[in-house]
């Protein structure tokens, strides 16, 4: 009895530990503020100033999708490819302007969750912009263990400039946590930090993976990058390497961490059962910030491609950025497809990835791509998806069609709102400036039953209000 009582057991350790090895480690890099022209995969790279070999490669050895879509500010797509949900329904529509209660409530559930409940062991480093509060971290959201910022990078500005010291403004600071822990300041985050931090988070990324290598578990890797927002600065290795210019630097910069990241998974013996993610939380940088005295070029233009306008837009530029998803022998290499996918896509495609479970208690808008990604689908699954920019509903896509209520031509613009709606047809016009309309009314009538889904079940399932407070039940 002993003996099969010891097999038993050595048996049921033997299973978990192969089920262990099949279940991929996940890496996700998400660069901010990183337009569609950027890698030279998207015909970016050396017309920007600076080759990009490793992100060329990277497109190179996986599946590339020119039409991946994300919401168009950063607090709004974080929270989208952190739920599965349109942003609106987690009280995260637009980018906090004051210095109250904002990010998600306890009741939503993250991928890093998500894939915690799973075995996994989850790390991210760098940018969260989903809460700055007590309960609002990213180690009280599934992550096991944290490096970064918990805002945005334009504070890193606000020592420099005149005023800020009398303000009663809290200063921004580079925190670390640990899951169950209070997360802990580290140091101001200002400029003498801000060409250094991408450098830290690579580090503390590599490390990350060794560890969990090393204890034999499944590893969840969130590394939301802090270049290339405002300001952009390159690390002093990168200064002037180029040639051509900050910018130029900063692209050689991200292209080479990326390098360093994929060379790690190498390494460590781990590529065949690593799935990597290299995409961006929406649209470029696009204007001159002026009356600053920062010692940095300020004026600060990204690249969208072929594409009109830049993030706090609902044009195609602000929604449409880079993404190439590896995953050797499991997603063909040197593939591109032009499907529609959201951000939103990720989490349930993930779920089913990896064999996580969805939570069933709530709405979840993205769509299992698991097959599209596999290549045992050659269709995404999705034709479409409503445009936000903030709380407002701007537009709708369709296929190859857009339609627009309203629209800015930038962050800092006027809006302007239509009381029919403009079409335009993608495929004719990338650049969103040939109303056709007229003859081809057909189109609302085919693209506007997803947005009278959409409000419905905003109306069945009543949006979390912004600021809402934990706790928190629907």
């Amino acid at each position: 009895m002993k003996v099969k009582m010891i097999l038993f057991i050595v048996a049921i350790f033997l299973v978990s530990a192969i089920e262990a090895q099949e279940k991929p480690n996940v890496v996700i890099v998400f660069m901010d503020n990183f337009g569609w022209g950027e890698p030279g995969f998207n015909g970016g790279g050396i017309i920007r100033g600076a080759a990009t070999p490793r992100m060329d490669r990277l497109a190179d050895e996986g599946l590339r999708f020119t039409n991946f879509n994300v919401e168009v500010q950063c607090t709004p797509s974080r929270s989208a490819l952190m739920t599965g949900r349109y942003a609106i329904r987690s009280g995260n529509g637009k980018v906090p302007l004051g210095e109250g209660v904002y990010g998600l409530v306890d009741w939503e559930v993250t991928l890093a969750e998500m894939l915690s409940d799973n075995g996994y062991v989850t790390g991210m480093f760098g940018k969260w912009h989903l809460g700055r509060t007590k309960g609002r971290y990213p180690t009280d959201q599934g992550f096991d263990e944290w490096y970064g910022i918990p805002n945005s990078t334009d504070e890193s500005a606000y020592s420099s400039l005149a005023g800020f010291e009398k303000s009663g403004v809290p200063e921004s600071y580079v925190m670390r946590s640990k899951k169950g822990a209070e997360p802990e300041k580290v140091r101001p985050y200002q400029l003498d930090y801000r060409p250094l931090i991408d450098r830290d988070l690579t580090d503390k990324a590599k490390d990350f993976m060794e560890r969990s290598v090393e204890n034999k578990q499944p590893f969840f890797l969130y590394l939301p990058y802090t270049a290339t927002h405002f300001p952009p600065m390159p690390h002093p290795n990168f200064k002037g390497k180029s040639g051509n210019g900050n910018w130029a630097d900063i692209l050689l910069q991200i292209d080479s961490y990326l390098g360093e990241l994929q060379d790690k998974i190498d390494d460590l013996g781990v590529a065949d059962n690593t799935l990597f993610i290299f995409t961006a939380d929406n649209g470029p940088e696009a204007g001159s910030y002026n009356g600053t005295n920062i010692t940095v070029e300020t004026s600060v233009h990204g690249s969208s491609g072929p594409w009109r306008g830049t993030l706090f837009t609902g044009f195609e530029g602000a929604l449409r950025v880079p993404f190439v998803v590896k995953w050797p022998r499991k997603i063909k290499a040197g593939v591109s497809s032009d499907e529609i996918v959201h951000a939103m896509d990720l989490f349930p495609t993930l779920a089913a990835i990896t064999g996580s479970k969805l939570p069933q208690d709530r709405i979840i808008d993205g769509i299992d791509m698991s097959n599209f990604f596999l290549g045992k689908s050659k269709e995404s699954g999705r034709d479409g998806f409503i445009v936000y920019m903030g709380d407002e509903i701007f537009g709708v896509k369709w296929k190859n069609w857009k339609l627009h209520f309203e629209e800015q031509e930038g962050w800092n613009t006027i809006k302007n709102t239509y009381t029919m709606p403009r079409v335009y047809n993608l495929y004719d016009d990338p650049q969103e400036r040939d109303n056709v309309l007229f003859p081809h009314t057909w189109v609302p009538k085919a693209a506007l039953k997803q947005l009278e889904e959409h409000i419905v079940s905003l109306k069945q399932h009543p949006p979390i209000p912004m600021g809402q407070k934990d706790p928190y039940q629907p």
